[in-house]
């Protein structure tokens, strides 16, 4: 019988043994996964500290153009009951097609006061350029349309693109291309210059990636992607969206 006992209590002893091995290990675990997260929460504080301080870097001395629309970013022509928006980069070559091909038509359904177009400039080719031109044309555009000649500029920027992966237009063809629409004040040639409108145009750019724009040109007719980006393409969009 004394024989029975003790391997009754050797047992026991070994259950008990084995539960404490248990909550230590649970312990162990718990507190490692706790380490774990609070590692992460650590390094995403860090990570978002770095994120915010770059782009406060990138926006630093942010001027708006006290023109621009849609939160200040973008340039609209026209006061018709659809809107258009368009994301378009100055490098772009397909951007450039799809102003030769449509430009015409979004003027005449301007006129029919038909459409409000909202051009939003952004840069996402400047590592196609050697000088950040996608920026640069971006901000001279911005001075145009602060200077009430934001449609003659778009234009005459489209009409002279560079080609993608080249250095694009210097400072002074921007300016020359800017007296040849009519802007001959000296506070076009000095926002140029001085790049006043290069942080407004990363801004712009950083607001559109926000909404989903990864591409140029993105349009949106009445909120929906335009897919058939054609003249005729646009104008069934527009009746379509007014309908």
């Amino acid at each position: 019988m004394s024989g029975k006992n003790n391997r009754d209590r050797a047992k026991a002893k070994r259950v008990v043994q084995e539960q404490l091995a248990k909550e230590r290990r649970r312990r162990v675990t718990l507190w490692t996964s706790l380490g774990v997260v609070a590692l992460l929460v650590i390094v995403g504080l860090f990570g978002w500290g770095m994120a915010a301080g770059q782009e406060s870097d990138k926006t630093a001395n942010l001027t708006t153009p006290s023109v621009a629309v849609d939160e200040g970013t973008a340039f609209a022509i026209g006061t018709g009951p659809v809107k258009i928006d368009i994301y378009e980069d100055f490098m772009c070559p397909v951007c450039g097609e799809f102003e030769t091909a449509v430009g015409t038509t979004v003027d005449q359904l301007v006129t029919a006061n038909k459409v409000t177009v909202q051009y939003h400039p952004i840069a996402i080719l400047d590592r196609a350029s050697s000088t950040e031109y996608s920026t640069r044309s971006a901000a001279a555009v911005a001075a145009a349309a602060q200077a009430g000649k934001f449609t003659e500029y778009h234009k005459v920027l489209f009409a002279n693109q560079p080609p993608e992966g080249g250095a694009g237009l210097d400072d002074a063809k921007l300016i020359e291309l800017g007296r040849s629409v009519g802007l001959t004040d000296a506070a076009f040639a000095d926002a140029v210059k001085d790049g006043t409108y290069r942080a407004w145009a990363t801004k712009v750019t950083d607001t559109a990636a926000s909404r989903g724009v990864n591409s140029t040109p993105t349009v949106l007719v009445g909120g929906k992607a335009l897919e058939n980006r054609t003249a005729a393409g646009l104008t069934a969009a527009v009746e379509a969206a007014g309908a």
